[in-house]
């Protein structure tokens, strides 16, 4: 009993800690995928520079906005994170080919490394993926 009591000490502070870093990549994820969809000038402007038409805008949006759902909501989680992934990827090969500077080509890694540690905070299965090494040690 005394040791499930240190699980639970343990994991309710990972637990939360998940849940912020979460809530912050779908704060930061609905926010860009609601600009998407309204195109104010910025996006237009960005869209421009990147060589991206703009008619695309609203599609992007709401492929962003509904990968983010998948993610918010903890069933489907982890399908949510797959796709945003792809989604923060197809971001990077965007800015790669339009000669970004480094920051806006490296952002959307480090929101897809905040999102994995966020999920993995919060979702044992996750956790349980990252720990294969102690599963089958090296030969």
């Amino acid at each position: 009993m005394h040791s499930a009591t240190l699980v639970t000490e343990t994991a309710r502070p990972m637990s939360w800690t998940g849940r912020i870093l979460s809530g912050l990549v779908v704060a930061f994820m609905v926010f860009d995928g609601v600009i998407h969809v309204l195109t104010p000038a910025p996006v237009v402007d960005a869209f421009a520079q990147l060589g991206v038409p703009l008619r695309l805008s609203i599609g992007i949006g709401i492929v962003e906005l509904v990968c983010t759902a998948l993610y918010a909501v903890p069933r489907s989680s982890v399908i949510g994170a797959l796709l945003l992934t792809g989604y923060l990827g197809g971001a990077v090969a965007t800015q790669v080919r339009a000669g970004a500077d480094w920051f806006p080509t490296i952002f959307p890694v480090l929101v897809a490394a905040l999102l994995w540690s966020g999920l993995a905070l919060r979702d044992a299965r996750v956790r349980s993926l990252l720990t294969i090494g102690e599963r089958w040690p090296a030969r």
